[in-house]
């Protein structure tokens, strides 16, 4: 019998479908379409909805089309999508009223930067998140402020606010639908993680009213009822990317860990069923099913495979990220460069709006391979910096997995278990991210019967130890860590 879970995985340049075979378990065809990015201003980054929209429209139907699959032997699908970008439109016409803020964007970084510290500190304790422009508040109380059209219908009770999920999904339900999870939630500045519930007093601190926001649900039940070319397919899982790669990775129980290497790197640690406080870390959902919520430690790198992207597009000494890795491993070391790849200003641990990109160390000497080395020993750098942090905070993490693009990076991936002195195991599937969402979807709905079940299903293609001595490690750290302040303009 031919059973079939569609995941649709919206990222922050492109849109995918997959086509997963769950009696084979294996995915039988991804259907791929890149959309364009805006910058109308400095710090401001901006997408089409509407052009989001008709991509994952097409990848979809190619996908099914494709495939040669019948909307009988769908079981369902998954929704994962980038966080904290804000979509607002017509509830009665589903059309959005203007561009999407993306998560990247810093155009609200003035306004953030005057919150009085005891608002602060209650941000942090209830939403579990920093005050910063990257989260989703900030970013609706613009549009609210700004939007001529956003006021209007906001007075004729007519106005939709959401993430992208929750975009979607009022697209695919024909208007019939409009809801979010508690994992995207969970990334607006808005949730309380600990009631699972918009929080009234942020509400209206930002100026931001429960009407136009969506309804927040659990998974592990059908969803809603997508009205596609093909018929209707039930929508079981809707995750945040991040939450879903862990998801995909089998982080299951407390102190497993995974880092995704993207256009940012996001590393989180799965905390079990409280939520564990932390001065620099994210606090998040990372989803709940049944009414069961998990929670998970986070620590974001705002610029990770946009490195690479910046040595090729903007500088030119480098043709792809395979490229970079064969460079950087014909090197004995990185001749005392390091490179603070600050371009949207820094993420955690650091949390600076203000700091810019550098490149430290420079001599006569230096060459544009160990430019490209240091630009990719960063990643591995930050991500010490946030597992360091992690496990000064009480979070013990055995080992680290990791998928993503830039996972596929020998040289990055060898490094990052040298500095962080453990384990790092790649995943088989590159694809962990839509795999989340499709296997929880294929829990909400039935197909499988427990956690176990998906369990059995998950594989790692390779395993890094660390190589490196002791003494050796701490002098790159330390350089990495010079190289930070003299970004941050500290002693």
């Amino acid at each position: 019998m031919k059973r079939y879970i569609i995941g649709l995985d919206e990222g922050t340049t492109s849109a995918r479908t997959l086509i997963y075979d769950a009696v084979d378990d294996k995915i039988i065809n991804i259907t791929n379409e890149k959309f364009k990015q805006f910058f109308p201003n400095p710090g401001w980054v901006e997408h089409d909805a509407n052009e989001i929209w008709s991509v994952m429209q097409r990848t979809l139907n190619k996908a099914i089309k494709d495939s040669d699959i019948s909307v009988a032997d769908i079981i369902g699908m998954g929704i994962t999508n980038q966080r904290e970008s804000i979509v607002a439109w017509n509830r009665s016409t589903g059309e959005p009223i203007c561009p999407s803020i993306v998560w990247q964007c810093r155009r609200t970084k003035d306004y953030c930067d005057r919150i009085k510290p005891s608002m602060r500190k209650y941000i942090k304790k209830t939403t579990g998140l920093i005050v910063d422009p990257y989260f989703s508040a900030t970013k609706i109380k613009w549009i609210l402020d700004n939007n001529r059209t956003a006021q209007k219908l906001l007075k004729e009770n007519n106005l939709c606010i959401g993430t992208i999920d929750s975009f979607l999904v009022f697209k695919l339900t024909k208007g019939k639908t409009f809801i979010t999870d508690t994992s995207n939630a969970s990334r607006t500045m808005l949730f309380n993680i600990n009631t699972l519930t918009w929080d009234k007093k942020l509400l209206k601190f930002f100026g931001i009213p429960e009407s136009i926001l969506p309804t927040v649900v659990s998974n592990g039940q059908e969803l809603a009822v997508a009205e596609t070319k093909y018929g209707k397919i039930a929508i079981g899982s809707i995750l945040g990317d991040q939450q879903s790669s862990l998801f995909g990775q089998g982080c299951f129980n407390t102190g497993l860990a995974k880092a995704t290497y993207g256009t940012g790197c996001f590393i989180l640690s799965n905390t079990g069923e409280t939520p564990i406080n932390s001065k620099k870390m994210l606090t998040t959902v990372a989803w709940t099913i049944n009414n069961k919520t998990t929670y998970a430690q986070e620590g974001s790198i705002f610029n990770a495979g946009t490195v690479v992207n910046w040595l090729i597009d903007n500088v030119g000494i480098l043709s792809s990220n395979k490229e970079s890795s064969e460079v950087s491993s014909k090197l004995a070391d990185n001749n005392g460069v390091y490179f603070v790849p600050a371009f949207t200003g820094m993420g955690a641990p650091y949390w600076n709006n203000n700091s810019t990109g550098t490149i430290t160390g420079l001599t006569r000497a230096t060459t544009k391979e160990h430019i490209i080395r240091a630009g990719l020993e960063s990643m591995a750098y930050n991500t010490y910096d946030i597992i360091n942090y992690m496990e000064n905070n009480g979070i013990k993490i055995k080992e680290l997995h990791v998928d993503g693009g830039v996972s596929r990076n020998t040289f990055l991936m060898q490094y990052q278990s040298d500095i962080l002195n453990k384990n790092v195991i790649k995943a088989e599937s590159s694809e962990c991210t839509a795999l989340g969402t499709i296997y929880m979807a294929g829990l909400s709905l039935g197909y499988y019967k427990s956690i176990s079940d998906i369990r059995k299903n998950i594989s790692f293609a390779e395993e890094f130890k660390p190589k490196i001595k002791p003494a050796l490690r701490q002098i790159y750290i330390n350089g990495w860590h010079d190289a930070i302040n003299k970004t941050l303009g500290e002693k």
